[in-house]
């Protein structure tokens, strides 16, 4: 029986190791441990709270920035939504860049930290917009209604009401500032099929109200609650009403899985993105892994780009691929290669 490959850390013996302790550091993609620092050029506070994910999404080697390297069309659709405030729709097959985009014009706009709305087929409307914790406000009036200070407290309650509500991605990106922020709400194809339509109004007139402000904003100091934001920061909110200053970047991504109704592709800039060319795909693996992982990894870019013209491939399994095989032995380099890189459309 053959000698398990140098590269493995489990080896599944049975008997308990160290090994773990040998273990390389992660992809820069699956970092989380790497936090970023803000951009003091970004222009803004809340919006560059570092959180690792424009590095784990642009890479990390931000001296080479031609990761994302639109072609004509694509930088024409994104500078016609931004001249237009109008959502961008981008559609494609996983792993074409989608939401690579945005983050890419947020680091180059220095528009912050891109606010992400990831879409499930539970999502709703009020979601991205903001979250009122009833429960918990309850919960603080009974405690403070058993406390000495009771009659103080609940002469207080309306002030308050602002501590439970927390913006979402989508409510965040609506608050009025000079500078637009960078939404990205990923996989839309994903949710119901009400959450598309329900999208229509705010994203048509940039503002929405919350309710439990508005019924009390008579009662609150100058009309005006503190709420807590996306980014963890807390804002003011006057009567009860979130109306943007400068519409944000919206970036709505697709994987083409169901078709929209009309009256949201009427408002929004679409661009399909195709599949990525050897260049790309090479700019890619440079700007995640570097020069060298580019340049030992050709044959499996090229070996990829064929693969792909008849079957369902991400480009994060490249990635995958390339980052792995640098440590396993090279006779089993392209069988290791090949496990990674497993068609998205096979029949299960």
């Amino acid at each position: 029986m053959s000698e398990p490959s140098e590269w493995l850390i489990y080896r599944g013996a049975g008997e308990p190791h160290d090994g773990i302790e040998q273990l390389p550091s992660p992809p820069p993609w699956r970092d989380f441990a790497a936090r970023e620092a803000p951009d003091p050029g970004d222009g803004g506070t809340a919006g560059d709270r570092a959180d690792g994910s424009a590095t784990r999404r642009l890479g990390g080697h931000r001296h080479i920035a031609e990761l994302h390297r639109p072609g004509a069309e694509e930088l024409e659709m994104i500078n016609a939504a931004l001249y237009l405030r109008r959502p961008l729709l981008v559609t494609g097959s996983p792993g074409a860049g989608k939401s690579t985009l945005a983050h890419s014009v947020a680091h180059e706009l220095r528009l912050g930290r891109v606010l992400r709305w990831p879409i499930v087929s539970r999502s709703t409307l009020l979601d991205g917009l903001y979250h009122y914790d009833a429960i918990a406000r309850l919960q603080d009036v009974q405690i403070a209604a058993h406390g000495a200070a009771a009659g103080a407290a609940g002469s207080g309650a309306a002030e308050n009401v602002g501590s439970y509500i927390r913006l979402g991605p989508l409510g965040t990106a609506l608050l009025p500032s000079d500078r637009p922020r960078v939404l990205l709400i990923d996989e839309l194809d994903k949710s119901d099929i009400d959450l598309p339509n329900d999208l229509l109004n705010v994203l048509e007139e940039g503002e929405f109200g919350i309710p439990e402000l508005e019924r009390i904003a008579d009662r609150l100091p100058d009309g005006e609650a503190e709420v807590l934001t996306d980014d963890g920061t807390k804002v003011t909110v006057k009567g009860g009403r979130v109306q943007c200053g400068a519409f944000p970047f919206v970036v709505l991504t697709s994987n083409g899985e169901r078709d929209f109704p009309a009256p949201l592709m009427r408002r929004c800039i679409h661009l399909e993105l195709g599949r990525p060319d050897h260049q790309r795909l090479a700019t890619f693996v440079r700007a995640h892994l570097g020069d060298e992982a580019a340049r030992s990894g050709d044959d499996l870019i090229a070996h990829f780009l064929e693969r792909s013209r008849s079957e369902l491939l991400a480009t994060d399994q490249l990635l995958n691929a390339i980052y792995l095989t640098d440590a396993a032995a090279p006779a089993g380099r392209d069988r290791l290669a090949d496990l990674l890189i497993q068609r998205l459309d096979r029949p299960r």
